[in-house]
């Protein structure tokens, strides 16, 4: 807002340009107070941001009717917020009124101050994160978003109508009878290489690690796991469409559950309108916990365990339940309590190879507190595996998968920390599959077979234990046919299986 309020410290000669200057000061202030007072009416009601997936989703489907209902219910705050607008308008148009409004004395000294604070907001426009929040940009694109969702909506339920459909007609049977609660936990941007259980060198992951001592065959940490993307949509949407999306022929995860009996639940800490319509919205039911999108967003994965609790505490003989966590994704400082970082006290041995290597101050930084995002990462992981094991005694087929989306580089081969398409880091994950009964060790072992996510939903059907005439058992990693195919990446890869 810095502009408008420079040009107001400098003087004007001229009624004609004093009523313009005005006009444009009146309507640029008000774009910002406005902007403040919408975000804080919707953080204090709904701790939601504008472009949060409630917000817009609600808007999108909603119509005059339903807005004219909404306003005789909140009118109090309506008219509370257009007050303290009306007198922040008031006192813009006094002061904006004044021929010269200038406390400083002395020209040059005067010059000075405006060229360093227009230093100031040049570089707040040069940077997109920042320009992007502009009222008058962001505001415009927000309604671009909700008439495009309005849009679309229609044909995402045509949409998850198909795929439903698609199940159906596909015939999925159950090949075990009894009980079978299987639970999926998907993360975001883990690198496999930084956690413990996978030989990193800080103890990022003691909590798994402990329960892979306990759990002995019946958990198997496959050692080679890849994704095929190194971004959240189309990893996800690669995922539950079994590795071609899109296809006719192609099935979705979720839908084919429902056809075979199961009941799906979708618990997500992502406030993202795609995966919600495209994904979440097949399941029976669906607790979105998080409602601030993108790396702003404060809501920890821990939150989500009382809905998975309560999801398996629910007697129905067949539960299908997917948790998508925020996991690791950046921010990483606000992916874990604040004060939880143990890795910033002092250097250490992970610190030292990195400043061998030249990796700069700030991605080491970067590291530490992406290790400790994972540090808490592992308490919430491995607190969704002890919950599903509670279900052992009581259920009869039981099972738990664990993986990250895609990746992330933090310094790891470049001297960069956030999402990467062009290094090994953005595709190497984390994969963790367990078992209510022992796991078949086939030869070579499972855990050291190569594996990618996009061929992940062949081994969830299996754990859930679904049969159809198009089961491809040779992208099952648990199948004594699994035949491995290297997926093409963006750059060359030397081997994997290391």
């Amino acid at each position: 807002m810095l502009p408008v309020l420079i040009w107001l410290a400098w003087p004007v000669r001229g009624p004609a340009w004093l009523r313009i200057r005005r006009l444009l000061a009146l309507v640029w202030v008000m774009l910002f107070a406005l902007d403040g007072s919408l975000r804080a009416y919707l953080m204090e009601l709904y701790q939601s941001s504008p472009e949060g997936a409630m917000v817009i989703g609600a808007m999108a489907n909603t119509n005059w009717r339903e807005s004219t209902e909404y306003l005789s219910m909140h009118w109090r705050s309506v008219v509370l917020i257009g007050s303290g607008l009306a007198v922040v308008a008031l006192l813009v148009w006094h002061v904006a009124g004044r021929t010269v409004w200038s406390p400083v004395r002395g020209g040059r000294r005067f010059a000075v101050l405006s060229l360093i604070l227009a230093l100031v907001c040049l570089l707040a426009y040069s940077s997109k994160p920042w320009r992007r929040l502009h009222p008058a940009v962001f505001w415009t694109q927000w309604v671009q978003s909700a008439q495009k969702l309005k849009a679309s909506l229609a044909d995402q339920h045509e949409e998850r109508a198909r795929l439903l459909d698609h199940a159906i007609h596909a015939k999925p049977v159950l090949a075990g009878a009894g009980p079978s609660t299987v639970v999926l936990v998907l993360s975001e941007s883990i690198n496999r290489d930084n956690l413990s259980l996978y030989g990193y060198g800080r103890q990022t992951t003691p909590r798994l690690q402990q329960l892979q001592r306990s759990s002995g065959a019946q958990m198997t940490v496959l050692r080679n796991a890849w994704s095929v993307d190194a971004s959240t949509l189309p990893a996800v949407r690669n995922l539950f469409g079994f590795g071609s999306p899109g296809s006719a022929q192609s099935h979705h995860l979720v839908a084919l559950a429902r056809a075979s009996g199961y009941k799906v639940w979708w618990i997500s800490n992502h406030d993202d309108v795609g995966i919600e319509q495209q994904h979440a919205r097949l399941a029976d039911i669906v607790q979105m916990v998080n409602r601030t999108p993108g790396r702003s967003s404060v809501s920890l994965d821990g939150e989500m365990l009382d809905e998975l609790k309560s999801a398996l505490d629910v007697s129905f003989e067949r539960k299908f339940i997917v948790v998508h966590m925020l996991g690791a994704h950046p921010h990483y400082s606000l992916r874990y309590p604040r004060g939880r970082n143990p890795f910033d006290d002092e250097a250490d041995a992970v610190d030292a190879a990195l400043k061998n290597k030249g990796t700069s101050l700030w991605v080491r930084r970067q590291r530490q507190e992406y290790d400790a995002a994972l540090l808490y990462h592992d308490e919430v992981v491995a607190e969704t595996l002890r919950l599903t094991q509670l279900q052992a005694s009581a259920q009869g087929r039981v099972a738990w998968m664990y993986l990250s989306d895609h990746g992330q580089e933090v310094g790891h081969v470049r001297n960069h920390a956030g999402h990467s398409k062009s290094t090994e880091a953005g595709y190497r994950i984390p994969a963790i599959i367990w078992r209510a009964r022992s796991a078949v060790q086939l030869p070579g072992g499972v855990a050291d077979r190569p594996f990618r996510s996009d061929w992940a939903a062949w081994t969830v059907a299996d754990l859930l234990d679904i049969r159809w005439s198009s089961q491809a058992l040779e992208r099952n990693v648990l199948s004594e046919s699994y035949q491995w195919q290297a997926p093409r990446l963006p750059m060359p890869v030397n081997s994997f299986t290391e």
